[in-house]
């Protein structure tokens, strides 16, 4: 890949992590990016320190967000790939049991303010690589779900997507939304998990990369992988 610079967001597990080992395989450099420092320096440690930088930020801090970039670029001095994935959810509903505005409040500033943010500080480096915009969504930000705000957040991200691919025509970007169905991580150590097949973090990378691997006249929009079984 020529020494080519993928950034993750939401990087220390799950999609993230599993993305970054391919990623590494495939020939990038990694910028590794989330909250949890120990995990970061850990995941460096075992795809190497030539090939990745862990960068503590809270996707939710526009300062934070910016210092990512600013590591990145002292380091490589360049960014290709930016894969928007930070996100949570536990499962707040509209309805009944105990009020968390609070929890409320960070899910839409991680899932939602903090893409956004992502975007707006990482295209002006696209636009110099002729590079590729990458953001997790989910199945539940294209059909009804239980799980309420987080699957209004998701909603949100789907037409952030595709308000980002329109806004970036001419320019060369690629943009694609990957909308995951029941993955096996730790997204799900606060909900209850739908009784049905699931799909493993590297299942989501391996659709990431396919995106990614394309010719540059070639833009995958969307990918949606559910597990063999799941209804919705």
């Amino acid at each position: 890949m020529n020494e080519k610079v993928f950034l993750i967001t939401g990087a220390s597990t799950g999609i993230g992590e599993a993305t970054a080992r391919r990623a590494v395989e495939a020939g990038f450099k990694v910028v590794l990016a989330a909250r949890s420092t120990e995990k970061l320096e850990q995941l460096v440690t075992e795809l190497g320190a030539e090939n990745a930088l862990a960068v503590t930020c809270d996707v939710a801090e526009w300062k934070s967000q910016q210092e990512m970039v600013e590591k990145s670029l002292l380091r490589y001095g360049r960014i290709d790939v930016v894969f928007a994935n930070a996100g949570f959810s536990k499962g707040s509903t509209f309805y009944g049991g105990e009020d968390k505005p609070d929890e409320w409040r960070e899910m839409v500033m991680v899932n939602v303010y903090g893409a956004a943010v992502t975007a707006r500080l990482t295209l002006p480096e696209l636009v110099k690589t002729g590079g590729h915009f990458l953001i997790t969504g989910s199945v539940v930000g294209r059909v009804t779900s239980i799980r309420n705000l987080y699957s209004a957040t998701k909603w949100a991200v789907t037409g952030m997507a595709q308000a980002i691919r329109n806004e970036m025509t001419g320019t060369g970007i690629r943009v694609t939304l990957i909308e995951p169905g029941i993955v096996d991580t730790p997204f799900w150590d606060h909900l209850q998990k739908p009784a049905s097949s699931e799909l493993h973090p590297d299942d989501i990378a391996r659709g990431v990369m396919f995106a990614v691997s394309q010719p540059s006249h070639v833009d995958v929009n969307d990918i949606l992988i559910r597990p063999t079984g799941q209804p919705h």
